[in-house]
């Protein structure tokens, strides 16, 4: 649908659906604004929620329950939605550029398109590993391994790259997942991880590795959850490679003859045949010279931006996300806003979490409003401090908030309540 010039209608253009972005929608809807035209530009029809994916990555939720419907949200807002992929910014003339549809003009815009895991730096990994982020090409990739352990089991390798919260929880989380669907009558996900010992999980047909640049995991987290995590890991099987920093990713020349290849499980015990030895098809280099064959590399480094928002002109830092002052407004460009991942604070830094993104929700809906009405806007301080929670993989969680520290099977009971009462409102 191509947009119709009317200079008494201020076009108010949304790209993303991220977080801030779904929650200005929602109350758009109840709260609407008069002479004012709202557009969203999303890429997907159905957005993440990011609490509810490593549960979702574990199998406790459905692909409905932690999805956002942008069609039906937008229609409650009475806002159009083109699904397409903005790719660039007109500046000079104040228009979108997408892929598909022609440019899109506005009168102000905000962006909340998310950040992906840095894979430039590093000669392989944009081509041969499998980042966290998009979410929905992390979500495709990985729904077809689980459909491939569903056909054929055999020894499978798997490395992930990052350290942080989020890769430690992505790892728990899938090797829950994986270990659930090779297992035998097991009951549930929660009682085959509870039951397993150290050495029934390393004799599992699935074997995973974490790198991490660091010397120790989650480092924006007390020592209390850093300690508890790795043995956590290390009780599952899990193989920490800390302090390694990883420098290529290499695919293997899979015509080799089979014979040639290591099983990537040594203290796996079951005879196999020539039809279930695996191939392993990538390998990863390290600058320490360590060297690992792997069948497949999730990539969960620190977050980056789209070169686009860079080139656009805006202002930005270091890593290319959006600066914006205490309004959620670009520094450079008072009519362009921005939120979540994609923008930094330049008084107030806060960590590229969910969470921030959802506190900014409101700010930005009520700034947004007050823009077009040429009112003066309103500050927003994020707290400095918040508190995480990292699921287990087991319907367990640790809480980590400060120097504190709580692991519990209510914490997870807690949480799924928060993040249902959340999705409630999208319905």
């Amino acid at each position: 649908m191509q947009q119709l010039s009317n200079p008494k209608v201020k076009d108010l253009v949304l790209i993303g659906g991220g977080h801030s972005h779904v929650i200005v929608l929602k109350m758009f809807g109840i709260k609407p604004l008069p002479g004012v035209r709202l557009t969203l530009i999303s890429d997907v029809t159905h957005t993440p929620y990011s609490g509810m994916l490593p549960g979702h990555v574990a199998g406790f939720y459905d692909e409905d329950e932690c999805h956002i419907d942008l069609r039906s949200l937008s229609q409650f807002a009475q806002a159009q939605i083109f699904i397409d992929k903005a790719i660039a910014l007109d500046l000079d003339k104040n228009q979108v550029i997408c892929t598909n549809h022609p440019p899109i003009n506005f009168n102000l815009l905000s962006i909340d398109i998310g950040s992906t895991p840095n894979t430039i730096s590093v000669p392989g990994a944009a081509a041969y590993t499998i980042p966290a982020k998009p979410v929905p090409e992390f979500l495709a990739n990985w729904n077809q391994l689980i459909k491939e352990r569903q056909n054929y089991q055999k020894p499978l390798c798997i490395a992930i790259v990052g350290g942080g919260a989020g890769g430690v929880e992505l790892a728990l989380n899938m090797q829950s997942r994986l270990l659930a669907a090779d297992a035998v009558n097991a009951n549930n996900i929660s009682e085959q991880i509870d039951k397993l010992a150290v050495k029934s999980v390393t004799k599992s047909v699935v074997k995973f590795h974490l790198f991490h640049r660091d010397r120790e995991l989650t480092i924006g987290h007390n020592q209390r959850v850093r300690r508890r995590l790795k043995e956590i890991m290390i009780g599952r099987g899990i193989e920490l490679h800390l302090g390694e920093t990883v420098c290529a990713i290499q695919k293997n020349n899979l015509n080799l003859p089979i014979t040639n290849y290591q099983l990537p499980i040594t203290n796996y015990q079951s005879p196999i045949t020539n039809s279930q030895l695996p191939i392993t098809n990538y390998q990863i280099h390290c600058e320490s010279g360590l060297k690992l064959e792997c069948d497949r590399i999730f990539w969960v480094t620190q977050a980056s931006a789209p070169n686009w928002i860079k080139a656009s002109g805006l202002s930005t830092d270091d890593k290319g996300f959006i600066q914006v002052n205490d309004y959620l407004q670009s520094i450079s460009h008072p009519h362009i806003f921005a939120a979540g991942d994609i923008a930094t604070m330049i008084n107030h830094p806060r960590p590229k979490a969910g969470v921030f993104a959802v506190r900014q929700g409101k700010p930005l809906f009520e700034n947004l409003q007050l823009f077009l009405l040429e009112k003066p806007l309103k500050a927003f301080v994020p707290q400095k401090q918040y508190l995480g929670l990292i699921g287990t993989g087991n319907k367990s969680a640790i809480a980590s908030r400060g120097p504190l520290m709580w692991e519990s099977p209510l914490l997870w009971c807690w949480k799924d309540w928060i993040d249902r009462k959340f999705m409630e409102k999208f319905l």
